[in-house]
């Protein structure tokens, strides 16, 4: 069968791999046929060889961990053959750590946890897989053409539960968020929050293309203005583009009592210039709460499945803005200028 791989490491080693294995009865009982997978900057940074790891005694890594698939096979009647499913990305460590013991394996202290394409773990760019009930997440029929986004969605729901977490700390009526970034994680958190019929404003660099008009949609405010000439302050910041300025801004931009969530993660490397003492006297006088926030547990996964099934489909199918057959994988993993979500389509 067909597989897309690289060596971890080794850059630009992305090759279709013919004659891959059948996935191995150990990897999960439930048998899938791949649709399609999702692709993300992780896959870019694997590709260029800045990390990922090889399952234990091979030499190249399946790619694909924004997986849809139908079941082919579930010999324990968790599934039925035919069902649309997508596999949790991430296993808990074998340990296992606190978290990891009460499957809270996005919580992970101890960092032995595996990850289907990323870590150890087999990907999902391949004809068929398998997959442990426990990891099987099944999905509305209605999502057949944009299921591969439960992902990316499942670690925007579980920042939006943190939130919300955090927010019964004290009488807290949030009324608007602002997301940093328009790409799928800020666009997903966006929607999410809509759904949650607060006031959403979606802060991005783009004046053109997609990125307004799918914000539009969803009745939110887009912006294309630096963070600090906002003339409001968001009770809520979800910060998605992992930008060292965007962050800082985004950070001094909360109201009082406001909850700063960071999912996008930075490269490292650059410094700025920033009072650092002036945000440590804001965060502290205001009661403010800034935290990361990445991966998803299980019950993140089904709380992203229920609002993708709620979704309006026709927006979710317009996230996707190129659709690429496996036998195209290279140009489906060089990005364009663009993109909001590339998928790979692995039944043509």
């Amino acid at each position: 069968m067909r597989a897309v791989t690289v060596t971890p490491g080794v850059p630009n080693s992305l090759r279709l791999t013919e004659e891959w294995p059948e996935p191995a009865p150990e990897e999960g009982a439930i048998l899938v046929e791949a649709l399609a997978v999702g692709i993300c900057g992780t896959d870019h940074e694997i590709i260029a060889g800045s990390f990922g790891e090889a399952p234990p005694g091979q030499e190249r890594l399946v790619l694909g961990h924004e997986s849809l698939g139908r079941v082919i096979e579930d010999p324990t009647g968790t599934l039925q053959p035919g069902d649309l499913v997508a596999g949790v990305v991430r296993h808990p460590d074998p340990v296992p750590c606190l978290n990891c013991a009460v499957d809270e394996w996005d919580m992970c202290r101890n960092g032995q946890y595996t990850e289907h394409g990323i870590k150890a773990l087999p990907g999902f760019a391949r004809d068929r897989w398998r997959i442990q009930p426990k990891f099987a997440v099944g999905l509305d029929p209605a999502l057949a053409r944009v299921g591969m986004l439960l992902e990316p969605t499942s670690v925007v729901a579980k920042a939006w539960e943190h939130i919300e977490r955090i927010g019964q700390r004290a009488e807290w009526k949030p009324q608007s968020v602002l997301v940093t970034g328009a790409g799928p994680v800020g666009l997903l958190a966006a929607l999410l929050a809509s759904q949650r019929g607060l006031s959403v404003h979606v802060l991005d660099r783009a004046t053109s293309g997609p990125k307004p008009e799918l914000v539009a949609a969803l009745g939110a405010t887009y912006h294309a203005v630096p963070v600090s000439q906002l003339d409001f302050e968001p009770d809520i910041v979800i910060e998605a583009t992992g930008a060292p300025a965007v962050v800082l801004d985004a950070m001094c931009k909360a109201a009082p009592t406001g909850i700063v969530c960071l999912t996008g993660v930075s490269s490292g490397g650059r410094t700025i210039d920033f009072d650092a003492g002036a945000l440590n006297r804001a965060l502290v006088l205001e009661n403010n709460v800034v935290f990361g926030s990445v991966n998803a547990n299980r019950r993140h996964w089904d709380l992203a499945a229920e609002a993708l099934a709620r979704a309006d489909q026709s927006w979710l199918n317009s996230l996707i803005t190129r659709r690429v057959p496996v036998g195209g994988y290279a140009e489906a993993y060089t990005p364009g200028p663009d993109d909001i979500k590339v998928v790979l389509d692995l039944t043509a």
